[in-house]
């Protein structure tokens, strides 16, 4: 299977990446989890891609992963590990994170609170392969991409896009609250300028949705790696209400599916024309 699905540009190119790490469900045949396909749903960005899909139109790249995060999560630090997995120890030192101790690192270790993933250890080499053959070269992928706008483009702007369950669950650091409709993270102005956050973030608001900035989310790995505001990559990460545009229990597209694309397209065609004035 292909591990990323890359869309280049239909329209004049804009210096805009977006990337969808957590939409792909195609499952790699040594995924052996004890967890069912509707556990693993939740914890799946169900049709982000598709919600972010008029990118290459609008002259952004669009980026996607094809694989599930439950199998490995593009998201978190290549050493972000539960030592608990594993059969025998890692060869180098682990820096497992809070995302880690709530059971959701690199490998997860519940699909949902109490729903383990496996029941058995996985071996250290079973770790290394996937982070082989789907973690790196989906993150080569956003790399190579963003050093390409770079090298033409003195700002440059990418979308890391996901979507959030309407309300946090025990896993969540926001557990029980109702979330609101967008949440847009720069790890608190580090992974880009804040007026360019501010300005992605009134965009959402601008068409009648709630927006929080940095709350409950920071912003994951991707950014963290990738933005690079002083030299000129400014990397937001976008969190989608699920309420807005699907069925949660069903994972179906709701009637209000083609106003949050839309919604995103705007957004799109805003960041397009402000990035163009900034170069």
């Amino acid at each position: 299977m292909s591990v990323v699905r890359l869309s280049e540009p239909s329209a004049a190119p804009v210096p805009l990446l977006v990337d969808s790490p957590h939409s792909g469900l195609e499952l790699p045949a040594d995924f052996e989890t004890a967890a069912s396909l509707e556990s693993l749903r939740t914890t799946w960005d169900a049709f982000v891609d598709e919600i972010w899909g008029d990118a290459p139109t609008l002259g952004a790249t669009l980026i996607a992963a094809t694989f599930p995060r439950a199998y490995v999560d593009v998201n978190r630090r290549e050493d972000d590990i539960d030592e608990s997995l594993l059969g025998e120890p890692w060869p180098t030192p682990l820096t497992p994170t809070d995302y880690t101790r709530r059971g959701m690192g690199l490998i997860r270790r519940e699909a949902l609170p109490g729903i383990a993933m496996y029941t058995r250890k996985l071996s250290v080499a079973e770790v290394q392969g996937r982070i082989a053959r789907y973690y790196r070269p989906y993150r080569a992928a956003v790399a190579e991409r963003l050093s390409t706008l770079r090298s033409v483009h003195a700002q440059v702007f990418y979308i890391d896009a996901h979507s959030m369950k309407s309300r946090g669950n025990a896993m969540n650091v926001d557990a029980g609250a109702l979330r609101p409709d967008v949440v847009v993270s720069d790890r608190h102005g580090t992974t880009a300028d804040a007026r360019h956050t501010e300005f992605v973030a009134e965009q959402f608001r601008s068409q009648g949705f709630s927006v929080q900035v940095n709350d409950p989310y920071q912003g994951g790995d991707l950014v963290r790696s990738f933005g690079a505001p002083a030299s000129g990559v400014h990397a937001i990460q976008v969190e989608l209400n699920r309420a807005l545009y699907m069925d949660e229990a069903g994972f179906t597209r709701s009637a209000d599916f083609p106003r949050a694309q839309a919604a995103c397209a705007s957004v799109l065609r805003a960041l397009g024309e402000y990035a163009r004035a900034l170069t």
